[in-house]
């Protein structure tokens, strides 16, 4: 792991208020009365990246000094950072309380996508994910969130991050508050500006969550399902006992998707336990009427897991199934998995002592 010990940010001092925690309604609740100072500091702050709220220069100065006093803009520290063969990087970063998170920056053809965390570990308790051993931390706030994507937009100038995922450590669906003001302040023209149609936000299947999610954000919706039937699912993903497979599908044919748009399934793949041609045919009878495709993820192994990855040609044979079905259906080409960065491979508490 190296470490990086430089730091653009501000000292962090407590009883201030973190404008990276703002979206535009707080920043206007700084300014009820001039509402075009809030889009400058949003502009500033989001879309330029400053960290240092004395170089808002078209701000008056005596403005600038009083803001400074009741707030700062305080970025987690970045205290480790791993590069994969395949030029995946992982970021570690350690958050004002001590606790550290990871984030993954994935290589395209011609851009970049960034995975970030919403929580510090998980309370879902899914066993093909390393994240569900940390347990549950918290919730991250929303400028914890929206950091993720801001640093590397700033300290990679010459890679293009046009994708945002949130599969990172947690149920971003249980911080629901948090991930919908993240989302709206990604996508926004004076902010990242990073398209709507390329951010996803990915669940284990919150049930209620859903029926308000379409309704607050208009980005793309992933469901890690993951099996076909309750007795499988409920064995691998507890959460399917609170909210099984009949409420699950129910609740996204009623989602209102934009046109064109599709929700992704993920399903990953565990040798011996879901993994056959049999469930294969079972799953394209479970989506039998729903606007989506089927993203296929052989499981990725991590320290500990007594789950074994799926023999290539299981996985080809259970692709050829769904060939032959309505659905488009991708097989995921993981990447980082030489540095536990792959698709359920984070557990950033666990490998920093936090």
């Amino acid at each position: 792991m190296q470490t990086n010990t430089t730091s653009e940010a501000a000292p962090v001092l407590p009883g201030r208020r973190n404008l990276l925690d703002c979206d535009r309604e707080g920043l206007k609740a700084l300014f009820p009365d001039r509402s075009f100072r809030a889009d400058q500091v949003f502009s500033w702050v989001f879309g330029k990246g400053v960290r240092d709220i004395g170089a808002m220069t078209n701000l008056p100065r005596d403005l600038r000094q009083e803001l400074s006093l009741t707030h700062e803009i305080a970025y987690p520290e970045v205290v480790g950072s791993q590069v994969a063969k395949d030029r995946t990087e992982k970021l570690a970063y350690r958050l004002r309380d001590g606790a550290v998170i990871e984030s993954v920056l994935i290589p395209e053809k011609d851009h970049w996508s960034v995975c970030v965390s919403s929580q510090v570990g998980c309370a879902m308790g899914c066993r093909f994910c390393f994240t569900a051993t940390m347990g549950f931390r918290r919730h991250l706030t929303s400028g914890e969130i929206v950091s993720q994507v801001l640093y590397p937009i700033r300290a990679y100038p010459e890679r293009a991050i046009r994708n945002v995922v949130f599969m990172g450590m947690g149920e971003p669906l249980l911080n629901y508050d948090n991930v919908i003001r993240a989302a709206a302040v990604i996508t926004d023209p004076e902010g990242p500006m990073i398209s709507k149609r390329r951010v996803t936000i990915s669940t284990c299947g919150i049930v209620p969550a859903l029926s308000r999610l379409a309704l607050d954000t208009e980005v793309g919706l992933a469901v890690s399902l993951n099996a076909p039937d309750d007795e499988t699912r409920s064995y691998i993903m507890p959460v399917n006992r609170k909210y099984p497979l009949a409420e699950l599908i129910s609740a996204l044919k009623a989602y209102e998707l934009p046109r064109r748009r599709r929700i992704t399934v993920e399903y990953v793949l565990i040798r011996g336990i879901n993994d056959s041609p049999s469930h294969a045919k079972r799953l394209i009878r479970l989506l039998h009427g729903l606007r989506a495709k089927v993203n296929l993820i052989p499981f990725n192994p991590w320290p500990e897991s007594r789950l074994q990855a799926p023999d290539p040609a299981d996985v080809l044979a259970f692709e050829d199934v769904l060939r032959d079905s309505p659905f488009t259906v991708m097989l995921r080409k993981e990447k980082g998995k030489d540095i536990l960065a792959a698709c359920g491979q984070l557990a950033g508490g666990a490998r920093h002592g936090a």
